[in-house]
C-alpha cells in the first residue's frame, strides 16, 4: 500500500465503480463527484496500456465526450508506463481537478505503473485536497488495498494505492464468475488481515469517504466472508468500511 494516500479529513469523496465508466449508466454518479468541484476531469486510461493504442484512444474519446456532455472540461493524461508517470510535464496536468479518473483494464499493470510516481503523488495531493476520485473496473481494485492481474498474478505485486486501504474489490460481481469461477474464494483467501472484500455490480457504484460509502447506481453491492453467503447492500444504503 501506497501510505501516501491515507485518506485526509479535508479528502474529497471516492468514487469505486462496479463497470461503465463514462457511460450514461453512471452519469448521476460522476455529477455527484463533481458537485461543489471545479469543473475539470482528468482521465489516466493507463489500466489499459497493455491493450494497445486503439484502446487507449478509446477510453480517452469516450471520456471526452462524457465530461462534455456533464459541462467539465476533459484532461486526457496518457499515462501509459512508468517512465511516463514521472514526466513532470503530466503531473502538473492533474492540478486543478474536480475528479480524478482512473478507467478499466489490467489492476495490477494500472497500481504498479502508477505506484510512488510523480503523476500519483499529484492525484494523492489533489484528493486530500479536495478533488474527487473515481476508478472503475480495474480503477475500483487499485484504488483499494489489493490490485492483482488475474490473468497472470506473477506480473504485478497485488497491492492496490491504498486510498481505501480496508477494501479490496471485485468488480462486475453480478457477472465475473462466469469468467472467473472462482474468484471470491481467491480474493478473500488473499485479502490481508483487516481487509472487506466487497463485490460491486456493474453499472454500479460504492461513493463516499472518511470510511462511509453509499451504494449508487443501478444494482447492488456485496460484502463477502469466509464460509457465508455475500451480504447484500441495495442503492441508497450505506457501509461503514474500508
Amino acid at each position: 500500500m501506497d501510505t501516501s494516500a491515507e485518506q485526509a479529513p479535508s479528502a474529497g469523496k471516492v468514487g469505486l465503480v462496479g463497470s461503465g465508466e463514462y457511460l450514461e449508466a453512471m452519469a448521476e454518479v460522476d455529477r455527484e463527484l463533481l458537485t461543489g468541484r471545479p469543473p475539470r476531469a482528468v482521465m489516466l486510461p493507463t489500466a489499459a496500456a497493455e491493450e494497445g493504442a486503439d484502446r487507449v484512444r478509446y477510453w480517452i474519446e469516450l471520456g471526452t465526450a462524457h465530461f462534455d456532455k456533464l459541462g467539465a472540461e476533459p484532461v486526457a493524461l496518457e499515462v501509459l508506463t512508468r517512465q511516463d508517470a514521472e514526466r513532470p510535464d503530466l503531473a502538473e496536468q492533474v492540478a486543478g481537478a474536480g475528479l480524478v479518473y482512473l478507467s478499466g483494464g489490467n489492476p495490477g499493470y494500472l497500481a504498479d505503473t502508477l505506484r510512488d510516481t510523480a503523476v500519483w503523488r499529484a492525484i494523492v495531493a489533489e484528493w486530500r485536497a479536495g478533488a474527487a476520485l473515481a476508478g472503475c473496473s480495474a480503477g475500483a481494485c487499485a484504488l483499494t488495498r489489493v490490485a492483482q492481474d488475474i490473468r497472470n498474478p506473477s506480473r504485478s505485486t497485488g497491492s492496490g494505492l491504498g486510498a481505501v486501504p480496508g477494501l479490496a474489490v471485485i468488480p462486475h460481481f453480478d457477472r465475473i464468475m462466469e469468467w472467473v469461477p472462482n474468484i471470491a474464494e481467491l480474493y478473500l483467501s488473499a485479502a490481508p488481515e483487516g481487509v472487506t472484500v466487497v463485490g460491486i455490480d456493474e453499472e454500479t457504484a460504492l461513493v463516499g469517504n472518511s470510511g462511509q460509502f453509499t451504494v449508487a447506481g443501478r444494482q447492488a453491492v456485496w460484502v463477502l466472508s469466509e464460509g457465508t453467503a455475500p451480504a447484500r447492500y441495495d442503492v441508497g444504503e450505506v457501509l461503514a468500511i474500508g
